[in-house]
């Protein structure tokens, strides 16, 4: 293979490599989002555990979910400004 050869070999090779960044943090993007959508929902069952006699346990479950959500929101928002520094 030519020089000329491997250079289109790599320019082409990383114009898909940049399109499957994106791909992949538009994936993620969406994947926040959905977190937050839960986070709202579990708030939401938060409200309404309260209400009923098994509250706390309901209550200690829906904080659970809440924190592992706000964690995953801080790793997709970590991974997509590293995506987007690539």
């Amino acid at each position: 293979m030519s020089d000329r050869g491997i250079v289109r070999s790599v320019f082409a090779d990383r114009s898909k490599l940049g399109a499957a960044t994106r791909e992949i943090a538009s994936n993620v993007h969406q994947a926040a989002q959905g977190t937050s959508d839960i986070a709202v929902h579990i708030e939401g069952v938060s409200h309404a555990a309260n209400d009923n006699g098994a509250a706390a346990q309901v209550l200690g479950a829906a904080g659970e979910l809440s924190r592992q959500a706000a964690t995953l929101r801080r790793d997709v928002d970590d991974f997509l400004a590293t995506a987007r520094a690539a």
